[in-house]
């Protein structure tokens, strides 16, 4: 109850319930009714790790050093407690496995926190690594996700048979002990190192039962074979904005564009791009102004891809035609995100008429597909908000680029036996899996719904290749 309080008056948790670093792993299935549990040994390293951060800090008597999430999985309010400690602790530990990587829980405890560390860099224009890998069992490169394999972390500085047997394998064979406790202190010394240097603030906890793996659907592929998305930006630059709009929000290109100025210390194309490489994707980002020409509805789409639309972007007469114009092209594989915000003097005393101007410019993608898409193509008015709701606007996108891409059958022949042909394409992947569920739920176009447009009723959807018609695609 006294966390629950906590969480209903702001979301904030005190210092004092803080954990220092979060253990996150792959829970091991016993062998047997009454068998041993196979994860005391993780108990024991996180023990171990609690010991030294204890001696190596400050923190008072009663303070908790580390948290993991055994003890609470299936008891009540363990979501709430799950999602406090993910958006308080200061630095997130994965024990590396295969079970832990074909873990959907575990991909969810990273994507939380990784949304952290996003939403710090693009506050800060700092760089904030504050995850800290620990090998519990060796993992070959070809088997991590996208970002496991991004993380910049040399294992060797830990010791040769750390690198070659983990953890596992230390805490296991009695003749390893040595190399057990140096690995484990030099691990507990990474992570105090790391929190005293990022200090990530604390936020509002997530829901962690509705967010989604940040390795993709449980029957993903290898990154060798990563899914790809394109992020493209259509804004002005600070050399041909309207008459008398300001140039602090713009750089010298589309891709400099910053909306959220000065909350926002980052460009929103690479915002976007951090956001959706958390879902597991490779990811690229170009000006609207670039490609417009190149973009050819007749082709089947070799990836699926955002568009990134500022509303002063229509002031300019030739950039709202080849809007128009792109807007004709059935591309329901292409969803529109309108970052709008609201401290913005200028933008909020044009509002209704950029808004209105932009809907009859693209009226097929300001309302086709779920509501989270047309919530998001309505205005979104914050930088936690984008966190929240590209996740569900990403999904849509991959579902509608699995309907509509090319497929690919194998070789062999029908007369065979040769099975059903799958899509090999872009994305990686060898079936078209279920993307990750949409980890927020459905926002309304309304003055409270977080998005940066008044409310106003929806037209008609003027393209009927569009996802509502999927069986999860309520918008209640």
């Amino acid at each position: 109850m006294f966390l629950r309080s906590h969480l209903r008056d702001g979301g904030r948790v005190p210092a004092s319930v803080q954990p220092y670093f979060f253990l996150s792993y792959a829970h091991t299935p016993r062998f047997g009714a009454g068998g041993p549990d196979p994860d005391m040994w993780v108990e024991r390293l996180f023990r171990d790790l609690c010991s030294h951060v204890m001696a190596l800090t400050n923190l008072p008597a009663g303070a908790e050093a580390g948290f993991m999430d055994r003890e609470i999985r299936s008891g009540e309010g363990w979501s709430e407690r799950l999602g406090a400690a993910l958006a308080t602790c200061r630095v997130f530990v994965p024990l590396f496995s295969p079970r832990y990587f074909a873990s959907e829980m575990c991909g969810k405890e990273w994507f939380a926190f990784a949304q952290r560390t996003i939403h710090h860099v693009a506050l800060s224009n700092q760089p904030a690594e504050a995850i800290v890998p620990a090998l519990w069992v060796p993992v070959p490169p070809s088997q991590l996700p996208l970002p496991a394999e991004r993380l910049q972390f040399n294992h060797n500085t830990f010791g040769e048979r750390y690198v070659t047997d983990g953890l596992y394998g230390l805490i296991k064979l009695r003749g390893y002990a040595e190399q057990y406790e140096s690995a484990v202190y030099e691990l507990a010394k990474r992570i105090v190192r790391v929190a005293e240097t990022v200090r990530l603030d604390p936020i509002r906890p997530l829901d962690y039962r509705l967010v989604p793996s940040a390795f993709g659907s449980p029957n993903g592929t290898p990154s060798s074979t990563a899914r790809t998305l394109h992020v493209t930006v259509a804004a002005a630059s600070r050399h041909d904005l309207p008459e008398g709009r300001s140039p602090e929000y713009y750089g010298d290109s589309a891709l400099d564009w910053n909306p959220y100025h000065p909350v926002s210390q980052r460009p929103i194309a690479y915002v976007a791009e951090d956001l959706v490489r958390n879902l597991n994707y490779q990811t690229s980002v170009g000006s609207f102004d670039d490609e417009a020409g190149h973009f050819d509805s007749k082709q089947p789409p070799t990836r699926p891809e955002i568009l990134i639309v500022d509303r002063w972007a229509v002031e300019d007469e030739q950039r709202r035609q080849r809007l128009a114009a792109f807007d004709l092209e059935s591309r329901p594989w292409i969803n529109v995100v309108v970052p709008w915000n609201r401290y913005d003097h200028q933008s909020r005393a044009k509002e209704s008429e950029l808004a209105h101007r932009l809907e009859d410019t693209m009226p097929v993608k300001m309302s086709q597909g779920r509501a989270a898409c047309r919530a998001a193509a309505n205005g979104v008015a914050n930088m936690e908000t984008l966190g929240q709701i590209l996740p569900q606007v990403v999904e849509a996108a991959a579902q509608q680029f699995l309907r509509h891409a090319q497929v690919y059958p194998p070789a062999g022949s029908p007369a065979a036996g040769t099975e059903r042909p799958r899509l090999l394409g872009p994305m990686g992947m060898n079936g078209p899996p279920a993307p990750p569920p949409a980890p927020f739920p459905p926002t309304a176009g309304d003055p409270g719904d977080g998005t940066g447009r008044p409310g106003r009723p929806g037209r008609p959807d003027a393209n009927n290749d569009n996802d509502r018609g999927d069986a999860d695609d309520s918008e209640s």
